[in-house]
């Protein structure tokens, strides 16, 4: 009798997820039951395992509604019908296409109207839903003659009286309203929850007739879906065979290509890799990625393939990754084997400015119907849930904001509040949009509306309306295609280097990109600011700590950088291992055999995969389980509890000591969710090391490309200092010579109009496309005359300095620009024949202070470009400790003066700790430790320069100051404000810095390791 249930994936409207709506329904005895979200057929698969599981009959359907109005119910015959179904809601998102009152042309699909949009005809699959409450309208004579065309209708939203008032917040936020404002026609009717059939039929005894056409419905209706069917496209030329051939002839071109001829090892590799890929149909899926590529390839864009991927030869063969399995000792298992529960895939990135291009290929290579994005539910976050709960109730925004940011348990509660923490607390995991996935493109055989609507949220590429997961159990493999700002600075800095020197740098040339002397020393010194993935202090510090000198180091600092490697303490037990190889035993043979190579520490997910297997016995399929909850793909408590026990009754068998096998499964669990496969950090140091190398023997066409793609782990001002250390003169912008993005003249480099706060990106642009196409600006008036700009955009740009090419000062540009734009009329911008001479005007000499242009520059841009933030400063102390020679004062206590780059927030049980990093007066880095005791009495005060007190404590070569003592530095007062001292410091406010937060627990110190470093007898 349910052919109208919704779940919480009507976007707030539901209140029940799938699961909960299948088991209220089986405790009332319930044995058929109809799926109708709203526009969506988001949880129809769920629904579907879910039902079986409880013995009941699934059928799947769409509930229609046009801006909040139910227009009709769309019930799938079969699975066909979905189908239909899918494409009206996709032409609809995707292409405008409006929805009718009455239902298209379906073939496989039942209809059913409320009576209150009931059309004149009726089709032989269209009948009216009637509910419970309107049986008393059957006397009217124009329903009764329809009776014969009538289902019983009992809509579910909710299954309790609490879950109706949550109801009514869900669409007080839907509305943007208050609770005290719906409307009726809001929010569903009291009647819509589950309840035993008998008393449906009861209600309705009188008409069978309409009981019989329900029954009819029911009866009709099949969900038949195959879960194991892979529904990827198939086949990349015309069919299996012809795949393997052409996957064959490519590896062994490759091959020729990566290893010459003759390499015995390589080709078994190659062979023995192609059988598998054969056995598993993963043919196509390795050539739809070859081809991807090779249009990069073609199209000069850079990418880097990673993750388990790179584990393949074949992937290597076909220039999907750049890592070579046999260098590293990758073994294919890792990404496909026979006995792997889940088909892996690809990750490739590009450039953040180059994956639309990617992507529209994508599209319009294999077809729109075929390609989409995997969609993601963004839940109700904690401080969405009670800023927009509480909004429903009327709190003021003070109290909103009080409750977005503080903890309920803190706060001073009352009934209103009370209602909003038992409301909200409901909401938690409830989706409340759907998005886009980061990366996840699906290529499908059949046209992808055969199993989901699509939309088109802001970005321009349709997404399903399910997420990876559902996308997985369906038979559909995403292809990950991702972006990011490392590889477009990489990219940027080649073709600058040619632009600016005639270099062509072969970038993926391994004997600059893996091993290079010069690299290699900047790398153990942590000089790799700029550089992806090994720029975070963390990453430095630890470079300085392993004296890492090589690729295959960089690999392992990589992964163990991650917070499970970290968290153990075996990030800080491989450090000393590293450090003092002669200093420890193996505690098993298994380690010495199998983690050789990094010091019997679990560093990547295969060293855990490995222990499992040949210390702890487990089966590859346990394995596979503990793969994919150490990569957040499949945390089941159920299945990891089971792994546990096997684990230790397998231990148990091979008659491993209790305490032994205890501590490698403490080792095995911290792992989880939180490490990298080899393969992965492989990857990521490959492309770590590009960035160095271009670095060391290209600073400026790097930093210039590192500023230009928006930096990474720090601001701007940080890259530009990198580039002024390196030896660049760094220039405010200027109108002549900047364009929209920082340029590099010589050794100048000349900083970009994007950077200007308030400069419109569309005025920015045109400035310089402006003086290319008609030549250089010849006066502040030939400007004006040609840039479509107003007076406050003027004054920017005077402020910064941009017209200094006239040798006029600022002052006196200013009222230049006031009296020309009085008279200036803007229609006539552009319409001269003759250029008319510029008018000169006498201007009396207007005196400016020295350090106007600094404080100009921090408003503007948001540090001081022409002259250093100490120089600032009211004194003229520097420090009695220069970075140069800290290592030199190990347990002794320094007085420094530095500049705050960043800190990061850690949480401990004793309160707030901070991690801080700085340079000193000569540009040098060094980090601190900020502990709570110290930071009750001297906390951090914003960005500038501090005077520091605190003890040197070198580890493993790298110093650090643990901070006792700390005052923010006083800086001279603004001399633009000279005659206003309410002014004179409302600027030194923008002086930045970074401050990134973290709620992990602080890394354990040594003694509380308790790694074992004897062997267990």
């Amino acid at each position: 009798m349910f052919l109208n249930c919704h779940s919480y994936h009507s976007l707030r409207y539901g209140t029940l997820s799938v699961k909960e709506l299948v088991a209220k329904a089986h405790s009332l005895g319930i044995r058929e039951l109809v799926l109708t979200d709203i526009n969506t057929v988001t949880g129809i698969y769920e629904f579907k395992k879910e039902c079986e599981e409880q013995g009941i009959q699934p059928v799947a359907g769409v509930e229609i509604r046009k801006e909040g109005r139910l227009l009709y119910i769309a019930v799938a015959k079969e699975f066909s019908g979905i189908g239909e179904v899918n494409k009206m809601i996709t032409d609809h998102h995707c292409d405008g296409k409006d929805l009718h009152e009455t239902a298209p042309e379906f073939e496989n699909v039942f209809v059913i109207y409320p009576i209150e949009n009931m059309p004149e005809i009726l089709k032989d699959h269209e009948f009216i839903g009637i509910r419970e409450e309107e049986l008393t309208l059957l006397i009217r004579p124009e329903l009764q003659k329809m009776i014969s065309k009538m289902v019983v209708l009992q809509p579910v939203t909710f299954s309790t009286k609490q879950e109706y008032h949550l109801h009514r917040i869900l669409r007080a936020i839907d509305n943007n309203t208050l609770l005290s404002k719906l409307e009726e026609t809001d929010i569903c009717r009291k009647s819509e929850y589950l309840r035993a059939e008998k008393n449906i039929l009861d209600a309705f005894q009188r008409y069978q007739e309409i009981i019989q056409n329900t029954k009819h419905i029911f009866s009709s209706c099949s969900f038949e879906f195959d879960f194991k069917k892979v529904r990827n496209k198939l086949h990349f030329t015309k069919s299996k065979e012809s795949d393997l051939k052409f996957l064959s002839r490519l590896a062994y071109l490759g091959l020729k290509k990566r290893y010459g001829l003759g390499h015995e090892e390589a080709g078994k590799r190659v062979e023995k890799e192609l059988k598998v890929i054969d056995e598993l149909n993963f043919s196509s899926y390795f050539l739809i990625t070859w081809d991807i590529v090779r249009y990069s390839n073609r199209m000069g864009f850079m990418h880097v393939g990673r993750g388990s991927g790179a584990n393949s030869m074949v992937s290597y063969c076909l220039g999907i990754t750049d890592i070579c399995p046999l260098e590293l000792d990758l073994y294919f298992e890792r990404f496909l084997n026979l006995n792997r529960l889940r088909p892996p895939d690809f990750d490739v990135d590009w450039s953040w400015q180059e994956r639309d291009a990617m992507l529209q290929y994508i599209v319009d290579r294999y077809g729109k119907d075929h390609v989409a994005f995997c969609g993601t539910n963004v839940e109700f976050k904690y401080r969405s849930i009670f800023r927009e709960v509480g909004k429903a109730f009327g709190l003021p925004k003070e109290e909103l904001d009080n409750l977005a940011t503080q903890s309920v348990e803190t706060y001073d509660r009352n009934k209103v509040v009370d209602m909003v923490a038992k409301y909200g607390k409901l909401l938690e995991k409830f989706p409340n949009q759907r998005s886009m996935h980061a990366c996840g493109i699906l290529i499908s055989e059949e046209p992808i509306t055969h199993f989901t609507a699509l939309e088109m949220p802001p970005k321009g590429f349709p997404i399903v309306q399910f997420d990876m997961y559902t996308a997985e159990d369906i038979g559909l493999e995403k292809f990950d295609i991702l972006s990011q700002r490392g590889l477009g600075t990489i990219n940027d800095t080649v073709k600058l280097i040619k632009e600016t020197r005639g270099i062509t740098v072969d970038i993926r040339d391994t004997s600059i990109s893996k091993d290079e002397a010069v690299a290699n020393e900047h790398l153990a010194q942590g000089k790799t600011i700029g550089c992806f993935y090994i720029e975070s202090p963390a990453m430095r510090g630890l470079l300085r700590r392993l004296k890492c000198d090589n690729y295959r180091t960089l690999v392992a600092a990589s992964s163990i950088i991650r917070p499970g490697v970290a968290q153990s303490g075996m990030m800080r037990e491989y450090i000393f291992r590293h450090n003092h190889p002669d200093r420890f035993e193996y505690f098993h043979d298994v380690f010495k055999e199998h983690l050789g190579e990094t010091y019997g520490i679990m560093v990547y997910q295969e060293d855990v995969i490995k222990i499992a297997q040949y210390f702890g016995g487990l089966s590859l399929a346990d394995g596979d389980i503990l793969r994919r909850a150490m990569s957040g793909k499949g945390r089941s408590l159920s299945k990891l509890q089971e792994v546990r026990t096997n684990f230790f009754n397998s231990c148990m068998d091979l008659g491993h000591p209790e305490d032994l096998s205890a501590e490698v499964y403490r080792q095995i669990e911290s792992f989880a969710g939180y490490s990298f496969c080899k393969a992965h950090s492989a990857s990521y140091a490959v492309e770590s090391y590009q960035s160095l190398y271009l670095k060391v023997y290209y600073p400026l066409e790097f930093m210039v490309s590192v500023i230009n793609n928006q930096g990474g782990f720090y601001r701007t001002e940080v890259y530009i200092h990198e580039a002024r250390m390196s030896g660049a003169s760094v220039q405010t912008p200027c109108v002549n010579t900047s364009g929209f993005q920082t340029v590099l003249r010589g050794k100048d480099i000349y900083l970009g109009f994007m950077l200007l706060q308030g400069l419109e990106t569309r005025l920015a642009h045109g400035i310089a496309e402006e003086r290319e196409k008609n030549g250089n600006y010849k006066s502040l008036e030939d400007f004006i005359r040609r840039v479509p700009v107003g007076i406050e955009t003027i004054q920017t740009l005077i402020f910064i300095g941009a017209f200094r090419f006239t040798g006029k000062p600022k002052n006196e540009l200013l009222v230049e620009a006031r009296l020309l734009l009085i008279n200036f009329k803007p229609e006539n911008r552009g319409l001269m024949l003759i250029e008319e001479p510029v008018q000169e005007y006498k201007l009396p000499q207007l005196k400016r202070e020295h350090f106007e242009d600094a404080f100009d520059e921090i408003e503007i841009i948001g540090f001081p470009v022409s002259c250093s933030p100490f120089d600032l400063l009211q004194t003229r102390y520097r420090g009695s400790v220069f970075v140069k020679d800290l290592v030199i004062y190990h347990k002794k206590q320094v007085k420094m003066l530095a500049y705050l780059i960043s800190r990061k927030h850690v949480p401990t049980k004793k309160g707030t700790m901070y991690f801080g990093t700085w340079t000193d007066v000569n540009g040098d880095y060094f980090d601190t430790a900020h502990f709570p005791d110290s930071l009750n009495d001297y906390p951090f005060q914003g960005g500038g320069c501090y005077l520091l007190l605190g003890t040197v404590e070198v580890d493993y070569h790298f110093p650090t100051v643990t901070i006792h003592k700390m005052a923010k530095m006083q800086m001279i007062p603004d001399p633009r404000y000279a005659y206003d001292k309410d002014k004179q410091y409302d600027i030194h406010r923008q002086i930045k810095e970074d401050v990134s937060m973290t709620s992990r627990k602080p890394y354990p110190q040594a003694h509380e390791i308790g790694l074992p470093r004897q062997k267990f007898q």
